[in-house]
């Protein structure tokens, strides 16, 4: 039996895709990784900059069953730092959208959340999908909460 690994904040994790590529990211408060822009070869060539392409929250299981392996830590500044950008929540039975924002929700218009990514919890073929761009599992808010 595999020994599973402890979440640390600012792990940075190797993704290895279809394509013989790999992509990498930054462990962000709440299960949360920001993939850096890019496809590498080795983490050597991740810039020192942190540019990121999107932030996606990913099941616990994905972070410490070992498939994605730690490569590397890039510690945040401050506690503050290492939550993720707001999120919009949209109500299934209402339609309302809400902002999440650093574990706590509050009531936003359209205009304030369209352009933010939908909470989700992503699975590893998700994930993959996605960074291999297939935009099957991204959703959207197409029209204005009610």
């Amino acid at each position: 039996m595999s020994r599973r690994k402890r979440l640390k904040l600012g792990d940075i994790y190797e993704i290895s895709l279809p394509n013989e590529k790999k992509k990498y990211a930054r462990l962000f408060k709440e299960g949360t990784l920001a993939f850096y822009d890019g496809d590498y070869d080795d983490y050597a060539e991740v810039p020192e900059e942190e540019v990121y392409f999107r932030y996606i929250c990913v099941y616990k299981d994905l972070l410490t069953d070992g498939i994605w392996k730690i490569v590397g830590n890039r510690p945040f500044s401050c506690d503050d730092e290492a939550w993720a950008p707001p999120k919009v929540v949209v109500d299934a039975i209402t339609g309302k959208g809400s902002i999440y924002h650093k574990g706590k929700i509050k009531p936003c218009t359209f205009e304030e959340c369209k352009d933010l990514e939908v909470a989700a919890v992503w699975d590893r073929n998700h994930v993959i999908d996605m960074l291999m761009g297939d935009t099957k599992w991204d959703v959207s808010i197409s029209k204005p909460f009610c």
